[in-house]
């Protein structure tokens, strides 16, 4: 039993490192303030139709609005926030419309690649990318728990992994909870 449970820690942290490598390095990035670029175009609309927010049709409105006026922009939904709606996914080129008193304005985002990255990162990517992400949430558990499961089972690695494992957690309570 324990060397299947090898096979399966080795082969997930194995399929799963380079994900959570690149997902390291940019929320790394992100923390100390290299949080991507965005090229923000204003779009001059010839047709114009203010977009309703609560519309149970939002995601045909807006592909309407856009093929009314010649943009060809493949994209998944519609993401309300307030009073902006935002083509979905943002971790590649995406269009922002704001609607205030006044009217709309539209403005075409052009994302780089730390940008592209953070909004996978905060799971604003195409659905099959957010459920890649969810299946890699639960491999990541299964490699942590095993790990654990195996470092505790083998008697010369049982005391430094307790007291890894115990050091490890009053880190996390004191700096993430405490101080």
């Amino acid at each position: 039993m324990r060397s299947l449970w090898i096979k399966i820690h080795l082969y997930l942290a194995a399929f799963f490192a380079p994900m959570l490598i690149i997902v390291a390095i940019s929320g790394g990035l992100y923390l100390i303030g290299e949080k991507g670029e965005i090229n923000a175009t204003p779009v001059v609309l010839n047709e114009m139709t203010l977009i309703d927010p609560e519309s149970a049709a939002l995601d045909q409105d807006v592909r309407d609005l856009l093929a009314a006026n010649n943009i060809d922009h493949d994209f998944e939904y519609v993401k309300v926030k307030g009073s902006s709606l935002f083509t979905r996914p943002t971790s590649r080129t995406h269009y922002e419309f704001k609607i205030s008193a006044s009217g709309m304005t539209v403005t075409k985002n052009e994302v780089d690649l730390q940008k592209a990255m953070i909004e996978l990162h905060k799971g604003h990517g195409p659905l099959l990318f957010k459920n890649l992400q969810k299946v890699m949430a639960l491999g990541l558990l299964v490699i942590l728990t095993s790990g654990l499961w195996l470092g505790l089972q083998s008697p010369g690695l049982r005391m430094p992994t307790l007291v890894t494992t115990i050091a490890g957690a009053i880190v996390f309570i004191l700096v993430g909870l405490v101080l």
